[in-house]
């Protein structure tokens, strides 16, 4: 455990090898084409937090004790989920992702956040791997600018970036690669024939108050909550042919 927040004190990140085992990984693929069929009018990158509001599967996966354990070496024993996304890019169509950094974007006093980013499926240079700036989460948070339209995200941070010093994080099903609100990251387009797909999660202290409440899934997880601080929404109940399967679902957490 010291080497893990070493390497993240130093570097702003840190890649976590085997912390999901594979029946939880299957059950989240079959999550992610689940959502795919039900909504239609969303593309891969767009599954987001707010339709995990609303969904079981999804609520108990980002609670499972051994990524909660993670996330507490980083935020503390008091702990709530503020936002989470399956970050999915399709074999040759994938978009790429501008470099950013995520605190530029949420709205949270004080910034105390981990991202904790679960790799799907193998993850690697060709189809857009995660890219990181080793140690640039001791910059402040910079302004951001107007991207192209061919990315996730329209923005990318408005300074000069050192490519030469980004490093690929090349992963396995399992593997979990946390990183600081501040580090300077983005990934490329998939130009493979395979699929890359994570699931992201947001966690906070529950002395971090979500200042914007409809951006968050705010969902009290461990611990203890500050009285009056932040609203929490309860887990939703499942839902026969509304929600994801139980018959997937019960392989997983």
């Amino acid at each position: 455990m010291q080497e893990i927040t070493r390497q993240y004190d130093a570097d702003g990140y840190v890649v976590v090898r085997d912390v999901i085992d594979p029946d939880v990984v299957a059950a989240s693929n079959a999550h992610v084409d689940w959502l795919l069929a039900r909504h239609p009018e969303l593309t891969p990158e767009q599954l987001g937090h707010r339709l995990a509001r609303d969904d079981p599967f999804w609520i108990r996966l980002v609670a499972d004790h051994r990524l909660l354990d993670l996330a507490q070496l980083f935020v503390g024993p008091d702990i709530a989920l503020f936002a989470t996304h399956y970050l999915c890019k399709p074999p040759r169509s994938g978009k790429g992702v501008e470099w950013h950094q995520d605190g530029a974007f949420w709205p949270l006093e004080p910034m105390q956040v981990v991202t904790l980013w679960l790799a799907l499926s193998d993850s690697d240079p060709d189809n857009g791997c995660l890219r990181v700036l080793p140690g640039s989460q001791r910059s402040e948070l910079e302004q951001m600018k107007q991207a192209g339209p061919g990315t996730v995200l329209r923005h990318r941070i408005d300074a000069d970036i050192d490519e030469t010093r980004a490093v690929d994080l090349v992963m396995r099903p399992g593997d979990v690669e946390v990183h600081h609100p501040n580090i300077v990251h983005s990934s490329m387009p998939n130009r493979s024939d395979r699929w890359r797909r994570a699931l992201t999660i947001r966690y906070i202290p529950t002395s971090t108050r979500i200042t914007r409440p409809d951006e968050a899934t705010a969902i009290h997880l461990r611990g203890e909550r500050v009285p009056g601080l932040n609203t929490y929404l309860e887990p939703p109940p499942f839902r026969a042919g509304h929600h994801f399967p139980p018959d997937v679902a019960s392989r997983a957490c």
